[in-house]
């Protein structure tokens, strides 16, 4: 049988408080943003909970890995935890999944723009094309 496991961060995001739904599952995690706007208190989230979370849109799933732990030299954490401030980039793999959504939907609006000003053009072209005809025929 296959686990799913959900979990909810509730962070403040200036100027509004948001909620980050990480649902993992099969190896696989996807995510989800919302944004409560004021601090939320626990009932009202509870409440969110149950009215709102089948209409969540989770991202595409990203491959999710559990790192074994296992001892490692203070000095070498220290070392790797440098590195880690040092390098800039998209940090957790549910803002990653995140990130993913948001390009999806650049790409939607993106193509369903072209499409509609293409339509736009097409029409604009008809119209020119029986003034054209109108005018020849003398009316």
């Amino acid at each position: 049988m296959d686990k799913m496991m959900i979990k909810l961060s509730v962070l403040f995001d200036d100027p509004f408080w948001i909620g980050v739904f990480e649902k993992e599952s099969a190896g696989k995690l996807t995510a989800c943003k919302v944004t409560f706007g004021a601090e939320p208190k626990d009932y009202e989230v509870q409440e969110f909970l149950m009215k709102n979370f089948n209409r969540l849109r989770f991202s595409p799933p990203v491959d999710s890995v559990k790192e074994v732990k296992e001892h490692i030299n203070p000095k070498r954490l220290q070392r790797d935890a440098k590195k880690q401030l040092e390098s800039t980039g998209i940090g957790t793999k549910s803002q990653q999944a995140l990130k993913l959504m948001q390009e999806e939907g650049k790409l939607e609006r993106k193509t369903k723009s072209r499409e509609q000003r293409e339509a736009e053009k097409e029409l604009q072209f008809e119209l020119k094309q029986q003034k054209r005809k109108e005018k020849h025929r003398g009316r």
